[in-house]
This record gives C-alpha cells, sequence and structure tokens, in this order.
C-alpha cells in the first residue's frame, strides 16, 4: 500500500488498529471524557515515535506497547489528581460505569470489576491475554520475559478464580 505522505501512513496505520486504543483506554478508565483524553495522549506518542517504529515487529506489537505505557502513566496521574480533587466512593462510580455500559452480564461485570482492581502491569496482562495474545506476543509488548509472562498470568487466573468463587456468580 503506497501513501503519499507520513501523516496519510499514520492515519491509516491509527485507523487498522483503532481497536487496540479503545480496548486499553476501556481498561484503563472509567470516565467516557477520561477515555478520550487517553486515546488523544495515545495517538499523540504514536505520533511521536513513528518515526522510530521498529519493522522487526508488528505494528499491533508496537502499538500494544506505547498505548500501555501510556495508559498505565496516564492512569496514575489521574488516579493521584482524582484521589485529592474528586473524592467519590467506588460503589458511586460503579453504578454510574454500569449504568453506562447497560451491561446485562453479571459476571462479565464482575469481572471487568475484579480487573480494574488489579496492579497495572497485571491489568495490561490481562487485557493482552484476553484479547488472545501468546505468552511470547504479551511478553513482546510488556517487555518482560516470555516465562515471567506465564507466571503472572497464573497467579492472576488464580487470584481471580478466588474472587469468583468467593460470590454467588
Amino acid at each position: 500500500m503506497a501513501f503519499e505522505n507520513k501523516s496519510d501512513a499514520f492515519l491509516s496505520l491509527v485507523e487498522t488498529h483503532k481497536g487496540i486504543l479503545y480496548k486499553v483506554s476501556h481498561a484503563y478508565c472509567r470516565d467516557p471524557e477520561d477515555r478520550k483524553d487517553l486515546v488523544q495522549e495515545i495517538i499523540l506518542q504514536l505520533w511521536r515515535s513513528f518515526d522510530r517504529y521498529d519493522n522487526r515487529f508488528q505494528h499491533s506489537t508496537w502499538i500494544y506497547r506505547i498505548a500501555l505505557n501510556v495508559a498505565i502513566s496516564f492512569y496514575r496521574k489521574e488516579t493521584t489528581r482524582k484521589t485529592i480533587s474528586n473524592p467519590i466512593t467506588e460503589n458511586i462510580v460503579q453504578r454510574m460505569d454500569e449504568a453506562d455500559k447497560g451491561e446485562t452480564e453479571t459476571g462479565i461485570r464482575f469481572l471487568h470489576q475484579c480487573i480494574a482492581e488489579l496492579k497495572e502491569l497485571d491489568k495490561a496482562l490481562m487485557l493482552l491475554y484476553l484479547e488472545g495474545k501468546s505468552h511470547k506476543e504479551i511478553a513482546e509488548i510488556i517487555g518482560i520475559t516470555e516465562t515471567n509472562t506465564a507466571t503472572k498470568i497464573s497467579r492472576i487466573k488464580t487470584l481471580l478464580k478466588q474472587r469468583f468463587s468467593q460470590t454467588n456468580l
């Protein structure tokens, strides 16, 4: 596919892989406006690093790596800001989030809630795992070893199973 310029190539790449941006932003932000801000920040960082793209990796691997790094930084900043300036209880936020989504599947809602409560790296691992990425792909994206990836995912799955067993789901 030939592009007339760098901008066209970049826009085509973002359009092709926009699902990654939405998945990552949804995993790290509850508020729709925060999700929009995060997507914009990810796109900005992708643009800034577009000239340094390494052809040894798939575009999706490169996008996931940047998106997750930006999301983790964004999440930390937003968590700190909201704790200081907007002390809303978790139950209120959760009820608003459930109403916005209109999800009917209680188990899926609970899974999303459990994943949202994970540490940033663990959340990224589960996002990629649920996306169907192999341990090798996840390791490349996150920047850890394949063995470490498998171990962490196994531990997270065990933790999630325990959480589910403690409920009536």
